[in-house]
């Protein structure tokens, strides 16, 4: 029988860096280097592999169907992670216990991929260590695979393999990003020692430097469209910030399957689904279209492009498969187009597009070089434009952003409307997961990391929401801690934030005599919990001052909770610019 010490010797011969890192010596090695963990199995051999210490794994089948195959880089949330380049059964995750893990880059947030096992939320407090020898503590948190929220997920799977069979029960993935000092390079991270902790992939959060948000839009849902096979859409979007070269962004959110772009175009609106000229082809990677795996997003490659500012443009993209679904942001206030069969992105007539469009799918931003960083804008219908006079742009956020271009006090940043009508604070509408006919989107925490976090270059965020979780019973202690958790998260990614007070609504429906009060409750406490860093009293703009609890019929859009076009100018009208800048 050999002696432990014979063990250990003939463990270090076959894994000399493993061991030296166990006992505390040795410096960090790449995540793949330190897999110990066997997640992924093939159905035909699901023993294979043993995700959860009870014989459960991922299907092998069902990631490849998802678009995630080993070695493919997928971007997520505006990171670049790896899945493992590793067959089914093999290591190709770490159980997190205090490794410590080569990472490079600068950037404002190291992104992990990641899952428990627990049967509940698992994690705990890692270390990152930058090449200038400080530090800076991390807390990371996973959701359990089999139970974690669907609203937070990156990817679900249908299945789970097991020795017995297949389970016909969903396993999840998460992509969980934490704040690093953006001023400092990172040279190695030390993971959490955390039971049932799992990290497939991690990376730092790259800025994106030289590029402003000119125009974004948040995926509210997953519906049924068209279907559309071999079609063409063109989509009529308003930039705020001009530049020139172009970039567009493409995500497939809430998919459980991949989606194909077969070529793209962008041009200058003349009217309606007529370009002014040729639109101008954009690639992805060096190729004229990209597949977008589930819950994944794709960038197009910088386009030398002239955008001018405070503009429609056309952004045409051909879908050459059947796509029944797709992630959508509803409300656009503003027609867009479908063509009839065939990839129609080079045409500047509009004969080819018979049919209109009132939503905006799978297209979420639209980026210029050059530019001072952008404005983003969390809100509800109110932000959307709902009720806004339709093609015309008379959104508060459309407003607002024509206002910094025609000042030079405060830089001109672009202005990135992350409205979503419907939307609440703290519950979701739309599940996250799943067809469905909900577009109202998960909740603004569930969605902070996405649409506001990961948008381009965002300098400050103005929260504007509220209003529906009041309508619908949500307690303004629960709402407030709702919104200091927002401030919270943007101030830990350096982000200025600004809070805006929730507008009365009086003679709507369910805009109650209790609804206002938990409302001027929560307005009371934005005015002057100093959760945020400035205050914009949309309220006071809005109000009537002989009725507080309805708004001026002048701003009354009509159904007495949204604002006509002249509430919202008003609205945008009333924003102190000096208070944008961070």
């Amino acid at each position: 029988m050999w002696s432990s010490a014979v063990v250990l010797a003939l463990f270090a011969a076959l894994a000399p860096e493993v061991t030296a890192q166990a006992a505390g010596g040795g410096g960090p090695l790449p995540l793949e280097r330190l897999f110990d963990n066997r997640a992924v199995s093939a159905d035909s051999r699901p023993a294979e592999a043993d995700f959860d210490g009870a014989g459960a794994s991922l299907s092998a089948t069902d990631l490849a169907a998802a678009g995630w195959t080993p070695g493919r880089t997928l971007t997520v949330q505006g990171a670049r992670l790896t899945w493992p380049r590793r067959a089914p059964g093999r290591p190709d995750n770490v159980l997190a216990a205090g490794q410590d893990v080569r990472v490079s880059g600068r950037g404002d947030g190291l992104t992990f991929l990641v899952a428990g096992t627990t049967g509940t939320d698992t994690g705990g407090t890692g270390t990152v260590t930058y090449l200038d020898g400080t530090s800076t503590g991390y807390r990371l948190t996973a959701p359990d695979w089999r139970t974690g929220p669907l609203a937070t997920k990156a990817l679900a799977l249908p299945r789970v393999n097991t020795p017995a069979g297949q389970l016909a029960r969903q396993a999840r993935l998460y992509v969980v990003t934490v704040p690093l000092a953006a001023d400092r390079a990172v040279a190695s991270v030390r993971l959490p020692a955390a039971p049932g902790l799992h990290v497939f992939a991690l990376s730092v959060r790259a800025p994106s430097p030289g590029w402003t948000g000119s125009w974004a839009a948040a995926s509210g849902g997953y519906p049924t469209v068209g279907p559309w096979t071999d079609r063409t859409l063109r989509l009529v979007v308003h930039t705020s910030a001009g530049g020139p070269r172009v970039r567009l962004r493409f995500d497939n959110t809430f998919a459980a399957g991949p989606v194909r772009v077969g070529s793209a175009t962008v041009a200058v609106q003349r009217a309606g689904a007529a370009a002014r000229a040729t639109p101008v082809r954009v690639a992805f990677g060096g190729a004229a279209g990209v597949e977008i795996p589930a819950g994944a997003q794709a960038y197009s490659d910088p386009l030398g492009f002239a955008v001018p500012a405070d503009t429609n443009l056309l952004v045409s993209f051909h879908l050459p498969g059947t796509v029944p679904a797709a992630p959508v942001h509803r409300l656009a206030q503003q027609r867009s187009y479908v063509s009839e069969p065939g990839d129609h992105t080079a045409e500047a007539a509009a004969d080819s597009y018979p049919t209109a469009l009132t939503s905006w799918p799978l297209l979420t931003g639209v980026d210029v070089s050059g530019g001072p960083g952008s404005v983003v804008l969390l809100g509800d219908s109110i932000t959307d434009g709902d009720r806004s006079t339709a093609d015309a742009n008379r959104r508060w956020p459309n407003v607002l952003a024509t206002r910094l271009l025609r000042q030079s006090a405060v830089p001109r940043y672009g202005v990135l409307n992350q409205g979503v009508s419907g939307n609440r604070v703290v519950s979701d509408r739309y599940p996250g997961d799943g067809v469905s006919t909900d577009t109202a989107g998960v909740s603004a925490l569930n969605r902070f990391d996405r649409d506001v976090l990961a948008q381009t270059s965002a300098r400050t965020a103005v929260v504007f929401e509220g209003v529906n979780d009041v309508r619908w019973g949500t307690p303004a202690e629960q709402l407030i801690a709702g919104l200091r958790a927002l401030a919270d998260r943007g101030h830990a990614r350096g982000l200025r934030m600004l809070g805006a007070t929730i507008l009365p609504c009086e003679g709507e429906a369910r805009c109650t005599p209790a609804a206002d009060r938990e409302r001027v409750e929560v307005n009371r406490w934005i005015r002057s919990g100093g959760a945020f860093d400035g205050v914009l009293d949309f309220d006071a703009v809005i109000r009537d001052p002989e009725r507080p609890a309805r708004m001026l019929p002048a701003y009354d859009s009509g159904d007495r909770l949204h604002p006509g076009d002249a509430g919202l100018a008003a609205l945008a009208g009333s924003v102190d610019l000096r208070m944008l800048v961070p």
